[in-house]
């Protein structure tokens, strides 16, 4: 399985990218030991997550998500929320 995900970063800002773990990814992020870009935000925290059968799926949506704007990676998570209940 392969993961694309979206963190929230201590400055309010987003993160998207794409993993085979997202724990691990999270925490790697955490750490410090993740993208350079969220290594000066921390701590981050997972806001959304889709689940691909190939990473070269997953590569492909997180391609279109980098593209979206800010606007549109916050209705992807509140609606996933609103709708979960």
């Amino acid at each position: 399985m392969a993961y694309i995900y979206i963190v929230e970063c201590n400055d309010g800002t987003l993160y998207t990218g794409w993993t085979t773990n997202i724990q691990r990814r999270i925490n790697q992020h955490n750490e410090g030991k993740g993208a350079k870009y969220t290594r000066a935000r921390r701590p981050v925290v997972l806001k959304y997550f889709e689940e691909f059968e190939t990473k070269q799926e997953a590569m492909k949506r997180e391609y279109k998500i980098k593209k979206m704007s800010r606007k549109d990676k916050i209705k992807l998570f509140t609606e996933k929320k609103l709708s979960s209940n």
